[in-house]
């Protein structure tokens, strides 16, 4: 069962994003506080979605590291981190990729999809998502 476990990441709430896409400027907001922690632009690369964490709301947090974080990504400072990476369109969501919570160091498959043209829906999970995580409505 623990394969099939599904982890609500974090839900994004739009900050600048005048389409109806993925792409664009994100605040991240805390599930267990409701506070904003953080500003994701989120873009396109050679076909992929990739998303960048380019502000951190709390100053005591804008110098840390991900000292949990293994590879590359460790002692990367969070402020720039890449946190999405690879991820593939499939219909009206994004799938196929990686998230990674700088918060533990662990990376996670990903799905996004957006929730109306002002909060974005992500999920971190391990092995597969089960048809439940796509009713995103």
């Amino acid at each position: 069962m623990k394969n099939q476990f599904v982890l609500l990441f974090v839900l994004f709430i739009a900050f600048v994003n005048a389409q109806n896409s993925v792409i664009g400027k994100w605040k991240t907001i805390d599930d267990e506080t409701g506070k904003v922690r953080s500003v994701v632009e989120i873009y396109e690369k050679s076909g992929k979605i990739y998303g960048k964490i380019i502000e951190i709301i709390e100053a005591e947090d804008r110098n840390r590291v991900c000292e949990k974080c293994t590879g590359a990504d460790k002692n990367v400072p969070i402020l720039g981190m890449v946190i999405l990476r690879g991820l593939s369109k499939d219909g009206s969501e994004y799938n196929d990729g990686k998230i990674i919570d700088p918060q533990n160091g662990k990376t996670y498959k990903c799905l996004l999809a957006l929730e109306g043209k002002d909060k974005l829906k992500v999920r971190g999970y391990i092995g597969f998502h089960l048809s439940g995580v796509r009713n995103i409505g």
